[in-house]
């Protein structure tokens, strides 16, 4: 399998009954919110990211596809809101997914677009420290760690993607 079999599509109002189904469940959010979103968290972060996507014509939130047209997570390019030099990734996965590849295919092809619309724009992964799943995919790709402490009274890792890192 490769990022190629995977299809982006920004989030739309209509959306909101699959977000919600995804984003409900603990063991998805864990590393996220700490928890399951209620349906009142999550109409406040899908309305959050409409906006976003509004905003943006190339950049934004986008629900994804498996080969098979499944929904199985989304993907979010966006302008990082602490550092708009930065550009932020992001990505969840419905569990049912997990540990088949996919985290990592979704991960390429945000980079990929990034690439493309943006080219040597610096990126940022936030995740939770306890997530080493996620700290594993990232570094993968070229993320290093760059802060490590509480944002927006969450506890956060900040994984910086340098297009061009200095010879070490």
């Amino acid at each position: 399998m490769n990022s190629d079999q995977l299809t982006f599509r920004k989030y739309i109002e209509a959306d909101f009954d699959s977000f919600y189904a995804m984003v409900q469940q603990d063991d998805v959010m864990k590393y996220i919110s700490g928890a399951g979103l209620t349906e009142v968290q999550a109409r406040s972060k899908f309305r959050s990211m409409l906006e976003l996507n509004r905003e943006e014509d190339t950049l934004g939130c986008f629900m994804v596809y498996n080969e098979a047209g499944i929904f199985i997570g989304d993907g979010k390019l966006v302008s990082y809101k602490h550092d708009t030099s930065l550009l932020e990734i992001g990505y969840i996965l419905k569990s049912t997914f997990w540990n088949r590849g996919y985290g990592t295919m979704i991960c390429h092809k945000i980079i990929t677009l990034a690439d493309e619309l943006l080219p040597g724009k610096d990126m940022v992964g936030l995740i939770d420290p306890d997530n080493i799943a996620s700290k594993k995919l990232l570094e993968k790709f070229g993320f290093r760690s760059y802060f490590l402490g509480m944002e927006d009274d969450l506890p956060t890792e900040k994984l910086l993607l340098k297009r061009t890192w200095p010879a070490e």
